[in-house]
């Protein structure tokens, strides 16, 4: 276990409010309103295809949370780009929502180039519709893993519920804000995290790993519809006493607009999360920009931009750059859902759909 802790600075309260209003409105417009706004840019992309060789514009459909990430990595890339390029300009749209909610608007037609989900259960719907190439995981490193988070808690300054590990989140009074695992990755990485630590701390004893969950989400005070929305809710509306979130989004709350409000507390094991990438061959082909969205995937392993993950707080798939940033990455023993669970088709049902174990589990779940 290893708390960070943020000091106060100087800002003023009008400031942090405007930054986390924003902030709040940012989420609430990738979520209520993803299927107009990310339409019309689906839209834009469609009749933008290559012309004459000299403009190219790709759509990133991305979760929630990565917003932070693609807003600094795009124009980086689109400089690399253009450097390799000369005579070619290329512009990148990017559309942000629920992880799976954004690989369910492509399934449905929305004409992503590349789509980049933080579950691979995501990807692997794209490929059954047939709009990813089956061997879409083989086609970069790392299993087309760029870069990767984990599970960790964020709560109010100087932790007065004393949060140090997973067993701390039953104790009585605790209050807890996550996101929902029904429909968003974070929910779901959050859910089996807890999971993952019942079967760890128990030997493997179902009955008990059941028994710790059940008990932890009695104490969910709000499931919120996304990884930031949940982050708002925390933040900004000062609900709960714990967020349970990813590693990135909680290290953002603590060092932009929730700066000397929180701190960050890493359980002694946790959960990887894994963010994967593809090439939505479906749309690039048809639009004659599969090479360019393969050269924007790819350039995700260079190492300015897996030191812009790490600068962010996502832990780079590069190992020499992951261990260059030891200090705010610290080392966390954690274990991937697959290897727990089973794979992402098993997971799904078996977990998270109808009369899942999470509906079982959860006596307050949302509907």
């Amino acid at each position: 276990m290893r708390n960070i802790n943020y000091s106060k600075t100087s800002f003023s309260y009008k400031w942090l409010a405007s930054a986390v209003i924003a902030t709040a409105s940012l989420s609430l417009m990738a979520c209520s309103q993803s299927a107009n706004d990310t339409a019309d840019t689906a839209n834009n992309a469609d009749n933008s295809s290559v012309s004459n060789g000299q403009n190219i514009e790709l759509l990133n459909v991305s979760y929630d949370v990565a917003r932070d990430f693609y807003k600094d990595y795009n124009p980086m890339f689109i400089e690399h780009y253009k450097s390799e390029h000369p005579d070619t300009n290329i512009n990148i749209k990017q559309s942000h929502g629920g992880s799976s909610k954004q690989a369910l608007s492509v399934a449905n037609g929305l004409q992503a180039d590349v789509a980049t989900m933080n579950q691979g259960s995501d990807i692997e719907l794209l490929q059954k519709k047939g709009l990813v190439a089956d061997n879409w995981s083989e086609q970069f490193p790392d299993h087309a893993v760029p870069f990767t988070s984990t599970i960790v808690f964020l709560v109010r300054k100087d932790n007065p519920k004393g949060i140090h590990d997973w067993q701390d989140l039953t104790k009585p009074g605790v209050e807890i804000v996550m996101a929902n695992p029904k429909v968003t990755g974070n929910g779901r990485y959050a859910f089996l995290g807890a999971y993952g630590y019942g079967l760890h701390e128990f030997n493997n004893d179902e009955d008990k790993a059941k028994g710790y969950v059940k008990d932890m989400l009695k104490n969910v005070k709000v499931y919120e519809n996304g990884g930031r929305a949940a982050t708002t809710t925390y933040v900004q509306r000062g609900i709960g006493d714990v967020l349970v979130t990813f590693e990135n989004e909680a290290n953002l709350a603590a060092s932009k607009f929730g700066q000397g409000q929180v701190d960050i507390v890493y359980p002694k094991y946790s959960i990887k999360s894994e963010s994967p990438v593809a090439v939505v061959n479906a749309v690039t082909d048809k639009k004659g920009t599969t090479e360019p969205a393969k050269e924007y995937l790819d350039y995700l392993w260079s190492e300015p931009a897996q030191q812009l993950a790490a600068d962010l707080y996502l832990r780079p798939s590069v190992q020499s750059v992951l261990e260059k940033n030891s200090d705010k990455l610290p080392p966390v023993d954690t274990f991937r859902p697959n290897d727990v669970f089973g794979t992402w088709d098993e997971i799904m049902p078996k977990y998270f759909g109808d009369n899942g174990v999470f509906d079982q589990l959860a006596t307050n779940a949302p509907q």
